[in-house]
């Protein structure tokens, strides 16, 4: 384009933001480093150099009651941050995940002549497919994640790229035997990962029945060990909560990691998990970690998604190998004592175990997409959209 790329970013919470700044290097390094960032992200976007219009904080909820409270200042913040993209006119917006905020900028933002690229497809083959042609009206290129997507979007008009998932390059320099070496755990010692989501309402509803599963564990099997990955900003909330005397007495003893590059080494060192419905189960599998998959909603929500919902599995490795290897326990289900069972099975089960691990070696064969990382993948797919937009404007200036 004979100058730096003007990039504007978009995230609204943390997995978004892991997206975002794996991008931004990857965008950085096939550029040549001539490109700059501004918009909303975490630290990892913060980190590659995003120049930041608002906390990202300000984004994170999900639900359709959680976000009630909020609708004011989550408008407010759509607002400014169309003014904001009027004003700058970068050469591209990419919108990563968080479509409740993102596609409210993107609908504003049609027809601005400025192209508008969204990471992460919307599960429109889960629950409202109708949101396909909704937003093939303003988007102009849509990135996914898993490999069945595209054919949603492609089919009402909206260019659509597998560029697979950020799971494959996620954890896969992980040291497993470091992480049980800096925490004096042996090697032999059956290591339980609990994984309870990263908003704060996910861990409200979740690290209870996942914590009082793990004490009724830890005193059956008193050589387990308890790891619980999260984000530095939930690691103090929950280390009080799994500080409880009452869980401490029955031998639940938990080592707290605060995310970095410490969270794909337990994983890496870890035996089982048990986890809440989401991305993480996929960052599992590539590690070949056999799990127990959970989830609650605000109970209003969950009625409004049951109606809408038209899958049979809520773990995305069941639903990428579309069969029911993951055992999963969602709202009502999600007690303790069902939690209990359905983790120790998989802990001395050897068939089970195996049965898991071959899931997830299936998972691995089906999100790889090329020797190219997701990430730089995803870059690629960037600088073509952009370099297709430049070689029309080229041609229609000479023609005229």
């Amino acid at each position: 384009m004979g100058r730096p790329l003007d990039i504007m970013m978009l995230a609204g919470e943390p997995s978004g933001d892991a997206l975002g700044g794996r991008l931004m290097a990857a965008l950085e390094e096939r550029s040549g480093g001539a490109v700059s960032f501004r918009g909303v992200g975490g630290e990892r976007m913060l980190a590659e150099g995003l120049d930041d219009l608002f906390p990202m904080a300000e984004l994170s909820v999900m639900g359709l009651v959680e976000v009630l409270p909020r609708a004011q200042e989550v408008m407010r913040r759509v607002r400014d941050t169309v003014h904001a993209v009027r004003a700058a006119r970068p050469d591209a917006l990419v919108t990563i995940d968080a479509p409740g905020f993102n596609f409210r900028v993107g609908r504003r933002l049609a027809r601005s002549g400025i192209p508008l690229i969204h990471y992460v497809a919307p599960s429109v083959w889960a629950w409202r497919s109708g949101r396909a042609r909704k937003i093939a009206r303003f988007l102009d290129h849509l990135l996914a994640l898993l490999p069945f997507e595209p054919p949603y979007f492609e089919k009402v008009g909206l260019p659509c790229t597998f560029v697979g998932h950020p799971a494959v390059e996620e954890g896969k320099n992980a040291d497993g035997s470091a992480f049980r070496a800096r925490h004096g755990i042996a090697p032999g010692a059956p290591l339980l990962a609990l994984l309870a989501g990263s908003r704060r309402g996910e861990i409200e509803r979740l690290l209870t029945p996942f914590a009082e599963a793990a004490a009724r564990l830890s005193a059956r099997m008193p050589e387990l060990r308890v790891v619980v990955p999260t984000l530095p900003t939930l690691a103090d909330s929950i280390e009080r909560r799994l500080a409880d005397p009452g869980l401490r007495a029955r031998g639940l003893n938990a080592i707290v990691v605060r995310c970095g590059a410490d969270k794909a080494d337990a994983l890496a060192a870890s035996d089982a998990a048990l986890a809440a419905s989401g991305t993480v189960t996929l960052e599992l599998a590539m590690a070949e970690v056999p799990m127990v998959v959970a989830y609650r909603m605000h109970p209003v929500t969950i009625a409004v998604v049951r109606r809408l919902v038209s899958v049979d599995y809520a773990c995305l490795v069941n639903l990428i190998v579309n069969r029911a290897v993951v055992p999963e326990f969602l709202q009502e289900a999600c007690t303790p004592d069902r939690l209990e069972a359905a983790v120790a099975r998989i802990l001395v089960d050897r068939s089970s175990r195996e049965v898991q691990i071959e899931a997830a070696r299936e998972v691995r064969r089906r999100l790889f997409v090329t020797d190219m990382a997701p990430s730089h993948r995803a870059a690629q797919v960037v600088l073509d959209v952009l370099g297709r937009r430049e070689t029309r404007l080229a041609s229609a200036s000479a023609g005229k």
